[in-house]
C-alpha cells in the first residue's frame, strides 16, 4: 500500500522523501516496481474486464448483485460480492438507480371490470399460466409513443409489445394477439391488468374470450395489485427511457425493439426468476481461474 502511494505521488514529490516520510527504502520501492504482479492482481484484471463485459451486455443497467450473479452462475466462479463491488468501484461502473414514484391514473371507463383472480399472487409453476399487462408512454420530439406490454409471470418474457401513437383500445388487442401468436397458450389462461378503459373495451374482452383466455383485474387505482406489471413497466423506463432522448418515435421504436428482443428477454437477470444461462469460457489464461488459483 504504500509502495502504491509512493507510485501515485512521485509526480508532486521525489521518491526518497516520500518513501522517508512512509518509512520505507526507495530500494524497497523499485524493488516492488521490478516484482510481477501476484495471481490475485491478475486474477482481478481478468475480472474486470468480464465485469465490463456484463455491464456493457446489461445496457449498463446491472449493478454488483446481478453482475456477481451472473459471474457464479454463467462462469461457475466462488467469487465474493464484495470483490465485485470493489472492482466495479475501481472501473468507476454503476448500476441503474429508481428514481421516484410512478403517478396512479384512474380510469373514467364506464364498461364492467372482470374479477381479481390473482389477488396480489404473481407467482406461477409454468410458462403461458399468467399473464400480467400494463400500458406506458414514452416521449419524444413528435409526441407521445405508447407501448402495451403483456409479461409471462413465470419467466418474466415480454411476450407481446406493440407501439402506437395513441391509446385506443387497439394497443392491447393487438399487445393480447401478439403474445397469442408467439405463444399459442392453452385454454384456461389468466390475463390480468388494471382497470384502464382499454382493458375493459367490449372489442378486448370479445378477443379474450375468442381465445380463451380468462381476463382479471385489479381493484381501481391500486398499483400494488398489477405489481408485476407494474414492475416491468419501471425497470423499462429506468434503464432505457428515462436514459435516451427520441427526436423521432421511429427512433424510440428501434430502441424499444433493441431492449426487449436485444436484451430484456434473451439476457436479463430478473430478482424474482434468476434463469440459469449456459457456462462462457472467457478467461485468457486458465492458470488464472479462480478454480486454479
Amino acid at each position: 500500500m504504500k509502495f502504491r502511494l509512493i507510485e501515485e505521488e512521485r509526480s508532486h514529490h521525489s521518491v526518497s522523501r516520500l518513501a522517508r516520510v512512509l518509512g520505507v527504502t526507495t530500494a524497497g520501492y523499485h524493488a516492488w516496481k521490478r516484482r510481477p504482479p501476484s495471481p490475485r492482481a491478475r486474477q482481478d484484471e481478468c475480472l474486470k474486464a468480464r465485469i465490463r463485459e456484463i455491464h456493457k451486455a446489461s445496457f449498463g443497467t446491472y449493478g454488483a448483485p446481478r453482475i456477481h450473479a451472473e459471474l457464479r452462475a454463467v462462469d461457475g466462479l466462488p467469487i465474493a460480492r464484495k470483490r465485485v463491488a470493489r472492482l466495479m468501484r475501481e472501473l468507476g461502473l454503476e448500476e441503474v438507480s429508481r428514481r421516484g414514484k410512478r403517478r396512479v391514473r384512474h380510469s373514467e371507463a364506464e364498461t364492467p371490470a372482470a374479477p381479481d383472480l390473482v389477488r396480489r399472487n404473481f407467482t406461477a409453476t409454468a410458462p403461458d399460466e399468467l399473464w400480467v399487462a400494463d400500458i406506458t408512454y414514452i416521449p419524444t420530439w413528435e409526441g407521445w409513443l405508447f407501448l402495451a406490454a403483456v409479461i409471462d409471470a413465470c419467466s418474466r418474457y415480454c411476450v407481446g409489445w406493440p407501439m402506437r401513437d395513441d391509446l385506443r383500445a387497439d394497443i392491447v388487442i393487438d399487445a393480447l394477439g401478439m403474445a397469442t401468436t408467439r405463444r399459442r397458450p392453452r385454454a384456461g389462461l389468466v390475463h390480468h391488468s388494471d382497470r384502464g378503459g382499454q382493458y375493459r373495451s367490449l372489442a378486448f374482452g370479445r378477443t379474450l374470450r375468442e381465445s380463451g383466455i380468462l381476463a382479471s383485474m385489479g381493484s381501481p387505482g391500486d398499483a400494488f395489485d398489477n405489481a408485476a406489471a407494474e414492475s416491468f413497466m419501471a425497470s423499462f423506463k429506468t434503464e432505457l427511457v428515462q436514459r435516451e432522448r427520441f427526436k423521432r418515435r421511429d427512433d424510440a421504436r428501434l430502441a424499444v425493439f433493441s431492449y426487449i428482443e436485444g436484451f430484456y428477454n434473451p439476457h436479463r437477470r430478473h430478482s424474482a426468476c434468476p434463469w440459469p444461462c449456459e457456462s462462457l469460457h472467457w478467461w485468457p489464461d486458465e492458470s488464472l481461474h479462480p478454480h486454479v488459483i
